[in-house]
């Protein structure tokens, strides 16, 4: 049956609740992983679904960020509806077995959910799908402020200040960055590189440390061998930048 639950605007860090669906043939399987995402505050339940046809009919619709779906059912499985998706819909699949995992990566899901599903493990494959959700945009979407304080990125297909004193440190992942600020509870993500980022920061605030790490250099708690440490996270110095770094901090 279709169902929803209150809208929010925005979650802590600006960003809209994911959408979310939810198809599993067995009725407490579904309502048990439905009451999760209802429970979860950056995500909204779209649907709950036992038939893959109603489920599929929502999904087409094309608003759907992650879809909840149970590999083995009658008729047609999880894996054949997430080859018929839109591609914007993320997947997380949910199995009674775990040897359906390498499949289902091979798909392009992002989790997948072991029966029974423990709201811990939910909430892994919930975040996972929300910083996924955040690195949906171009590369290099960053630009100084005009006020000089602050940069500004694009998020979630939103423009957001980040006042450089705010800014703890940067770990770049791959394709997209997580900015960590010190007055959210979550890392900003965008989609961009680590070079773009760097050379759009003032040098005298921040300083690449290593290859997937800058630093805020006034946030510096403690300062170790090997490494930094900036409230309670510890940053990696790689040995091509360890002189600089030394010779930054001994000036």
């Amino acid at each position: 049956m279709k169902t929803s639950q209150p809208q929010n605007d925005s979650y802590k860090d600006g960003m809209a609740p994911l959408r979310c669906c939810v198809l599993d043939d067995e009725p407490l399987a579904c309502r048990l992983v439905a009451s999760y995402v209802q429970r979860t505050p950056f995500l909204t339940l779209a649907g709950a679904f036992t038939e893959p046809a109603k489920a599929l009919a929502l999904i087409a619709e094309g608003d759907i960020d992650v879809a909840f779906l149970d590999i083995q059912m009658p008729h047609i499985t999880g894996m054949e509806i997430a080859r018929q998706i839109p591609p914007t819909t993320r997947v997380v699949f949910i199995t009674a077995y775990s040897v359906y995992a390498v499949e289902g990566f091979r798909v392009n899901a992002i989790d997948y959910l072991l029966k029974p599903v423990s709201y811990a493990d939910f909430m892994e494959a919930a975040e996972r799908a929300r910083l996924q959700k955040q690195a949906t945009l171009p590369p290099d979407n960053v630009k100084s402020d005009e006020s000089g304080g602050a940069i500004v990125v694009k998020s979630e297909r939103r423009l957001i200040r980040i006042e450089y004193d705010s800014i703890d440190y940067i770990e770049g992942l791959k394709d997209y960055v997580k900015i960590y600020v010190s007055d959210r509870q979550y890392p900003i993500l965008t989609l961009m590189s680590m070079k773009a980022l760097e050379q759009s920061l003032p040098s005298n605030m921040f300083m690449r440390v290593h290859r997937s790490y800058i630093i805020n250099t006034g946030k510096a708690q403690i300062i170790q061998r090997g490494h930094i440490v900036i409230n309670d996270a510890e940053i990696p110095i790689s040995d091509s930048y360890k002189a600089a770094f030394i010779k930054r901090f001994n000036a």
